[in-house]
């Protein structure tokens, strides 16, 4: 039955009838406790509604957004969305934004929770208009929210209601919040509530009598009654024991992802030319020419390999919505997704010009945000389920900013609130003495959070592995989020070169086996890793003529056991396996593999660990000791 929820965290989705006899359909977005993190999250699923509805100018589905007045305040998030606002690829067409504004944050007054006059003074960096009203006169607020309604839709921004108001009871129901205001909830006990001052105002307008007002509360204190008494009644009569949690599936079946060679020669043709006229960076036409003779020799690089699948996505109807940091041009400018004339500026992004009928190819250089940018990219996923949605972090650590998001909605919202999602995270991974912040996309935190099939991590090291891994998250009917460590130096690497006909056939595989071994029964080692570091255990183990196999794991998560036993065995005389990382001891796989690995090692073998020492920092922020460690760490594997 998943985990559930507590009640008011479910989304839930009604309709009803509006004056004008028109049928509207309110959906209410499943949200976290963890304070305005739903915001970009509803801005994003808003999005794929309007994309989907194509008409753009329509702006026809309306997100609002209610805050409290402290979290509006105090939540940078807040921020990070109304940036979004009217940015070409995240604009809604404008959100109305209504502050409940209590003058108190659980226990916290305004001058602790910020340093400016209102809670709403934060929504001045986008101009937005602010209406402050009374929540003690309801009909003052609705001419608020009918002003703000208009504004949005004639001007298709932005607006904020700050609707100044208070909480007559505490926090939650076992709160007293007199313990921290005395004086302000002495004064809020004095207090006539608003249902008895709006119905003195309406008797002595003669709007309403007051048997009729007493008609009317009476009403509905029954229903009230009702409805508790029907909720008594229907518990069961006897004790609910759930269900054990099912285990997990793990390894799905193989599908088929290849692309016959007519239709990539068809992607490329178009990949590879211009409109006419169109002048192409000098630097970038030398670029195209070596892409080009490399293609015609048999192989594909990364960023290829990646066009060339996401062109044959396209082709087969799916939409594409691509967001990152510099991600158009791609942060080691490897994709130039779009062109722009060297003599213009205009732009050309080839992918959205290959057939009639095509799927709509979106890719956008994101504000520099992870926060918001994250959650708007997961938003639209939930709702864009036959799209292909990917977010790509300039360099994989930076994820870090957006934890938030994956903690409350990535790993957790199917087992919260049956709410799926075919999110791609592409996280730049490997170390390459670039230092603290540009080593390493955290893989260790996402391991940490894997449970019940809810996500799936990938670390591959070859384009043709990279071409199936995205097709495959489309192609496949079951929806879920994948991590990708993807590379830096491998982009550009030989090594990481595929064969065009392996894109033409086959699927992605969870595990690579050594294809250099040719005698299995001499190897006496076999070194399993992830990621990069097997191009240099490779490298040494040659150098070193060592009798040792190096195995990928590429894909962690859901972990290939099945696979890693059948590999075993065909390794009869292997006395040791060893796994290496690059990454410290307390970071990287390392933990997470050696659980699930050692197991599966036989009596016969020594299982081994290899990587850097724990550390507090992810890598060195000197290069030459980058280097020292690297060979220290290659050193210590085929000791």
């Amino acid at each position: 039955q998943g985990s559930g929820d507590v009640k008011y965290h479910l989304g839930q989705t009604g309709t009803f009838t509006s004056r004008t006899g028109k049928e509207l359909t309110v959906e209410l977005a499943a949200n976290p406790s963890h304070l305005e993190t739903v915001d970009p999250v509803v801005e994003g699923m808003v999005r794929a509604m309007q994309d989907h509805i194509n008409d753009p100018e329509a702006f026809s589905v309306l997100p609002v957004l209610v805050h409290g007045d402290a979290a509006f305040a105090g939540q940078g998030v807040v921020a990070e969305t109304l940036n979004c606002s009217t940015i070409k690829g995240y604009r809604v067409g404008g959100t109305i934004h209504l502050i409940i504004n209590n003058q108190l944050g659980f226990t916290t007054a305004p001058d602790s929770a910020r340093s400016s006059e209102y809670c709403t003074d934060v929504a001045k960096m986008i101009e937005a208009p602010i209406f402050h009203v009374n929540g003690d006169d309801p009909e003052a607020c609705v001419r608020v929210a009918r002003l703000a309604y208009r504004f949005r839709q004639t001007f298709r921004k932005d607006v904020v209601i700050d609707m100044v108001c208070y909480r007559r009871h505490g926090h939650n129901e076992g709160d007293d919040p007199s313990y921290t205001q005395p004086l302000m909830y002495k004064r809020i006990d004095a207090r006539r509530s608003v249902r008895k001052l709006y119905t003195e105002a309406l008797v002595k307008r003669g709007d309403l009598s007051m048997e009729e007002a007493e008609q009317a509360l009476d009403d509905f204190s029954a229903r009230l009654q009702t409805a508790l008494t029907e909720t008594r009644d229907s518990k069961p009569a006897t004790e609910i024991i759930a269900k054990r949690v099912p285990p997990a599936v793990g390894v799905l079946p193989h599908l088929d992802t290849g692309v016959d060679r007519e239709t990539l020669n068809r992607i490329y043709a178009v990949m590879s030319s211009v409109p006419d006229g169109f002048q192409v960076h000098p630097k970038l036409a030398k670029q195209f020419e070596s892409r080009t003779k490399m293609v015609h020799d048999g192989e594909v690089d990364w960023a290829t390999a990646e066009a060339l699948s996401l062109g044959s996505i396209l082709l087969e109807g799916n939409n594409i919505r691509f967001a990152g940091q510099d991600s158009r041009r791609g942060t080691f400018s490897q994709r130039h997704s779009v062109l722009s004339d060297y003599g213009t500026g205009e732009e050309y992004a080839p992918l959205a010009n290959l057939a009639e009928g095509q799927g709509k190819f979106w890719i956008y250089d994101s504000l520099l945000s992870e926060y918001a940018a994250l959650g708007f990219e997961y938003g639209y996923s939930v709702v864009a389920k036959d799209a292909l949605v990917c977010w790509e972090a300039q360099f994989g650590d930076f994820v870090n900013g957006a934890m938030i998001v994956i903690d409350q909605y990535l790993v957790a919202a199917e087992d919260k609130w049956d709410q799926t999602s075919g999110l791609v995270l592409l996280l730049p991974h490997g170390f390459e003495g670039q230092g603290p912040e540009h080593s390493s996309g955290r893989v260790e935190r996402f391991l940490t959070l894997c449970a019940e099939d809810n996500i799936q991590v990938a670390n591959a090291t070859t384009s043709a592995q990279y071409f199936h891994l995205l097709r495959r998250q489309i192609r496949r009917e079951v929806r879920k989020p994948l991590v990708v460590m993807t590379p830096k130096s491998l982009l550009r690497a030989k090594q990481a070169r595929s064969p065009i006909s392996e894109l033409t056939q086959g699927s992605f595989r969870e595990l690579l086996d050594d294809p250099s071994v040719t005698d299995r029964a001499a190897v006496q080692q076999v070194v399993f890793c992830s990621g990069k570091v097997a191009y240099d255990a490779i490298a040494r183990r040659d150098e070193r003529n060592h009798p040792a196999a190096v195995v990928r794991i590429e894909q962690l998560y859901p972990f290939p056991y099945t696979q890693i036993t059948d590999l075993l065995a065909t390794y009869p005389n292997a006395s040791e396996v060893t796994w290496l990382q690059e990454e410290p001891d307390n970071m990287g796989p390392r933990a997470f593999v050696s659980e699930r690995l050692r197991p599966l090692v036989p009596e016969s073998m020594k299982f081994r660990q290899v990587s850097r020492t724990g550390s507090g920092s992810p890598a060195t922020g000197t290069h030459a000791i980058h280097v020292q460690e690297q060979t220290q760490l290659l050193d210590e594997t085929f000791t």
